[in-house]
């Protein structure tokens, strides 16, 4: 993506104007000029291709995303752990089930991106995308497993009914990775770019879902939490998880959606091993930063006795 950028300001016929309008640009007293930013009539991304080309910076910002990647996946671990010691006598509950999934999809994170070379110059593509996607979908699954949660909560608070949300849940989850199978079975039958738009497209539209079912379920939630009585026990503190939980889930969202269309629009792939710089940006902002603050956010174990909001997975 930032290649085709890169080469179509090369080509450009108004590089002047571009110029221009940089040194119009001011930064608190900060005046950017064409020295600084043009060398012989194009733009200087001289460091960032230096890191983008050098085999010592590949290795050492994908090592850092599996490193990071690692670290999210044994607080995980060790969350389960803590929850299993302090309530023991419970199968597996909704909370159980989340720190577990999340320990899987960081951690197999972390493998790919420790053998990113082996990863990302797999000949096959469609294998390369089975790779790659599948850590996306179960982070899907994951992290709507506290839409999940939340919209029980509601709808027992409401008197409404709920045995109709787990199905619905495991219904949808079931026919995301069903549709994303057939495209990549598409993908290594026809040897065709549409394909891959399509799955890139896919993507995008079921991380906007996802974005919408935590604004949905988290703003209901939200507002039906600031009516309860201000001496309430623990309102200020779910209020804070359920609106910065909700916030955080739906910016990270957002923005796989953003950069998934315009993936498929522009016909460039985000995980290619000679951006490294991209790779960090984007991982860091969509799963790494918002796993570790969504596990803080989080981390206050159960009671030893069990709440009427600790719900067993039936």
């Amino acid at each position: 993506m930032y290649k085709i950028l890169r080469h179509n300001l090369k080509r450009f016929p108004c590089r002047l104007l571009l110029l221009s309008l940089v040194q119009m640009v001011r930064v608190k007293g900060f005046v950017l000029t064409d020295k600084l930013l043009f060398k012989d009539g194009r733009i200087m991304f001289d460091w960032w291709d230096e890191i983008d080309e050098s085999k010592e910076w590949q290795r050492f910002i994908f090592y850092l995303l599996s490193a990071s990647y690692a670290v999210v996946s044994i607080v995980s671990l060790v969350q389960l752990c803590r929850i299993q010691l302090r309530v023991p006598e419970y199968g597996w509950t909704t909370q159980k089930v989340f720190h577990l999934m999340n320990f899987i999809v960081n951690g197999l994170r972390a493998v790919l991106f420790g053998f990113y070379k082996s990863v990302f110059l797999v000949k096959s593509k469609a294998l390369e995308m089975v790779l790659l996607d599948l850590p996306g979908l179960l982070f899907f699954s994951t992290y709507t497993l506290l839409v999940l949660f939340w919209a029980e909560i509601y709808h027992q608070a409401r008197s409404l009914p709920i045995n109709k949300l787990r199905p619905a849940y495991y219904s949808i989850n079931g026919f995301i990775y069903f549709a994303q199978a057939c495209l990549w079975i598409s993908v290594r039958l026809s040897q065709s770019n549409l394909a891959v738009e399509l799955s890139r497209l896919f993507i995008s539209v079921i991380s906007f879902c996802a974005a919408l079912g935590f604004m949905i379920y988290g703003g209901r939630l939200f507002f039906m939490l600031r009516r309860f009585p201000i001496e309430s026990r623990g309102r200020q503190r779910k209020l804070f998880e359920v609106g910065f939980v909700t916030g955080i889930c739906c910016t990270c969202f957002l923005i796989r959606c953003i950069v998934s269309t315009l993936s498929a629009d522009m016909n460039a792939g985000l995980d290619v091993l000679d951006h490294p710089i991209l790779n960090l940006i984007y991982y860091m902002f969509v799963e790494i930063l918002p796993s570790a603050l969504v596990l803080f956010i989080l981390r206050k174990l159960p009671p030893k006795r069990v709440s009427e909001q600790y719900h067993p997975i039936r």
